[in-house]
């Protein structure tokens, strides 16, 4: 039995992708909510020519970082953790210490881990760029505005 070539699965070629440049605005979006729209879109799993094995996704550009909110007792309980390769140089810091710190490290930790696990995983990180300010140095690609919306209310507002 043959396949006709109308049937054939579409697998995208890294030559015919093309990027797209996207803007979103952190001031009050739930880090993991957010984490996890930007993780598609650096994946590309929102586009029909989605295929596993090649960088279909897109360049996302967060904005005002620092106003990233997360729930409940999370500020004073999530724990961020590195080792200095020294005996007992575990350093641990709270959520509120590391956005004071370092706010981009929070939102790229939560995306980061939201990819792959691969070489493939590691390219598509490199297409994120945060910034704690609301000021941004890619103007010239023009990056469209993406509302993160979630939930079911969302889903209605966009039908």
């Amino acid at each position: 039995m043959t396949v006709a070539y109308s049937q054939r699965s579409y697998q995208a070629k890294q030559t015919d992708v093309k990027p797209e440049w996207h803007q979103i605005d952190a001031t009050g979006q739930n880090l993991g909510r957010m984490a996890n729209k930007i993780a598609t879109l650096l994946m590309g799993k929102h586009k029909p020519g989605y295929t596993a094995h090649v960088d279909t996704g897109d360049f996302v550009v967060v904005t005002n970082v620092e106003k990233v909110v997360v729930t409940g007792r999370k500020p004073k309980q999530k724990v961020y953790q590195h080792f200095t390769g020294f005996p007992s140089g575990r350093k641990t810091m709270v959520f509120e210490e590391q956005i004071e710190k370092n706010p981009e490290m929070v939102l790229m930790l939560a995306v980061r881990r939201m990819l792959p696990k691969t070489k493939l995983g590691r390219k598509m990180l490199k297409k994120l760029k945060l910034y704690a300010g609301s000021e941004h140095p890619h103007v010239a690609q023009q990056p469209k505005p993406f509302t993160v919306t979630y939930g079911q209310k969302a889903e209605l507002e966009g039908k």
